[in-house]
């Protein structure tokens, strides 16, 4: 088959983390053009090419230009968060395949319009959550859907970075752009790997948030219920020592999984074990790959917008019991 023709919508400091990953994907994607209005961003990401002996592809700051001057199969949306709705709805119009980062959109209202324009153009759309998309928490899920651990029992996650300091004068910590804060951005890949995992949706949460002075929250601590009447505790520090790392602990009647909210590991204690054991899976080259499986055919989509539904109301539960003081609220 052909390279994938693919547009990159925003080419910022997470953009450049993914063209790394799709410049070892040579074989299969064709980075076609890039749509970045700031001069600077669009050098530095230029650079990447630059430094793999590539020409940099061209810079279109207007989408919609874009979207006509280019004969494109696919783009990838990495933008600010109040932006992914506009820019994925005119992708998906003019007859591309997207592939969306977290969080898909900024609330449920928005989440269901894509499900719709996603349907009505008949074209693919994928969340980039690296957790979702990796092999080790499809395999997770596998497990515990197989029945091999037994029932699940409880499960417990934590995500911690020095995110509060990190994002001062940023977008990340702009209301009405980022639609939250540290659990509506890092903590996003927590609350979806939690759902994923699982199963399944919570039925009620409980939550506290601390905004530590900052324009959103960078501190938060969620206790809840599955639909099963599973436990589940999620605890988000953005006020860390310089860092970035996570943990989930996932409790059965058969086994411990050990794990991480990117899927950075999967680990394995079985009843009657001592210590964990790595669980064996295939090395992947990152979501843009899992990306290409999923329209290629060869997996099924294990991350679609109704994903970004799913999390769109848990967060929407969280905030609302955040509110009340942490009285307990029906998801």
């Amino acid at each position: 088959m052909p390279p994938v023709r693919v547009a990159i919508i925003g080419a910022g400091g997470m953009a450049r983390h993914h063209i790394r990953q799709m410049l070892q994907q040579a074989e299969t994607t064709q980075i076609a053009a890039l749509c970045e209005p700031s001069a600077r961003q669009y050098e530095l990401s230029a650079g990447i090419f630059k430094e793999a002996g590539l020409a940099p592809p061209p810079n279109q700051p207007d989408l919609a230009r874009l979207l006509k001057e280019h004969e494109l199969d696919a783009a990838f949306i990495i933008t600010p968060h109040a932006y992914h709705y506009e820019q994925t709805l005119a992708c998906l119009q003019a007859g591309l395949d997207v592939l969306l980062e977290k969080p898909m959109v900024m609330n449920a209202a928005e989440a269901r319009g894509l499900i719709e324009a996603r349907d009505r153009a008949g074209r693919l759309l994928v969340v980039a959550f690296p957790g979702s998309l990796s092999p080790q928490i499809r395999k997770a899920r596998a497990m515990l859907a197989g029945g091999s651990l037994g029932k699940l029992v409880s499960i417990s996650a934590t995500v911690w970075q020095n995110w509060g300091p990190g994002t001062v004068g940023s977008w990340r910590q702009d209301p009405p752009i980022s639609g939250g804060g540290f659990l509506f951005d890092t903590g996003a890949h927590m609350l979806n790997t939690v759902v994923d995992l699982a199963g399944e949706e919570f039925d009620e949460v409980a939550a506290f948030l601390d905004t530590c002075g900052r324009p959103v929250e960078t501190l938060g601590v969620v206790i809840g219920r599955l639909k099963s009447g599973a436990l589940v505790t999620l605890h988000g520090c953005g006020e860390a020592i310089p860092s970035c790392a996570s943990s989930i602990y996932l409790f059965a009647s058969g086994a411990i999984l050990r794990t991480g909210i990117w899927g950075e590991c999967l680990d394995i204690q079985k009843s009657g074990q001592n210590t964990f054991r790595k669980v064996r899976v295939p090395a992947h080259l990152g979501v843009w790959e899992q990306f290409l499986d999923v329209r290629a055919g060869r997996l099924a989509n294990p991350c679609p917008p109704e994903v970004g539904l799913r999390m769109a109301r848990l967060y929407d539960a969280i905030r609302a019991s955040a509110e009340q003081h942490g009285r307990p609220v029906q998801c």
